[in-house]
């Protein structure tokens, strides 16, 4: 499990601190991870600004940010700490949720949860978190295998999204699919082989919705366990099949549909 972040231990930190965040292992040892970008801070703000521990400009903070701690840097220095390209000169370092690492479900589910199998590329991990967001999806689980969602180029897909619903990264994810099912929720698989009657998306006590890997689906188990197994209709020969993250957005925005 991660390690808490201890705002004292820590006090003035050298530019080498912020930039092992951009590591797991980094992430895991100090226990906080880093938000880049207005848009993405003032979507965690929204969500839960009990989290932000510190904000790091290139210049003097807005009236917003001034509860936070926050230390001014050159443009080089945030250059340096940020894995963006174009650096828009403000980050947030916000406290890593240590329940992201759990093999248990929250105790309020909701009614609609993603479950990702081993969806390795980190920005379509971070678009499906931002897309679950917005569709009113509850929560995502996700694979030991899947890009990590604290990663800076996953918060960055997401917009900052990570911390406005659950998440779940665990190697026991076919049992919390397998707990969902005997809850009463219907495990929907997106697979090229399924049936194109989305009707299965909507309806019923509770939706568990999964998406597999860019390149190989879903695994023999995730399939064995899914209650039906849906096909979005597309042009075949025009294109063999939808990206992970283009097949999720749509298949929860028909979720949401009455």
């Amino acid at each position: 499990m991660p390690t808490p972040f201890d705002a004292e231990a820590v006090g003035l930190k050298p530019l080498k601190w912020y930039k092992q965040l951009a590591t797991r292992k980094g992430r895991f040892d100090t226990g906080a991870f880093l938000v880049e970008g207005e848009r993405a801070i003032t979507q965690i703000l929204a969500a839960r600004p009990d989290q932000v521990l510190e904000i790091v400009s290139t210049e003097e903070p807005g009236p917003r940010y001034e509860r936070y701690p926050s230390r001014i840097v050159s443009a080089k220095q945030m250059d340096s700490i940020c894995s963006t390209r174009t650096p828009q000169g403000i980050l947030a370092v916000v406290r890593l949720p240590l329940e992201t690492y759990s093999d248990r479900l929250p105790e309020v589910v909701g009614d609609r949860v993603l479950l990702l199998e081993d969806v390795q590329d980190p920005g379509n991990v971070g678009t499906l978190i931002r897309t679950a967001a917005a569709f009113g999806f509850s929560g995502v689980v996700l694979t030991m295998n899947c890009a990590d969602p604290m990663a800076p180029k996953c918060v960055q897909s997401s917009a900052g999204a990570v911390l406005s619903l659950w998440l779940r990264r665990t190697p026991h994810y076919l049992d919390l699919a397998g707990d969902l099912k005997r809850r009463g929720y219907r495990l929907v698989a997106a697979e090229l082989q399924g049936d194109e009657d989305t009707s299965v998306l909507r309806g019923g006590q509770g939706l568990l919705l999964a998406l597999g890997n860019e390149g190989t689906g879903l695994s023999d188990a995730l399939l064995a366990l899914a209650s039906h197994r849906l096909r979005i209709a597309t042009d075949r020969h025009r294109a063999e099949s939808l990206n992970v993250a283009a097949c999720g957005a749509i298949c929860m925005y028909l979720s949401c549909r009455g």
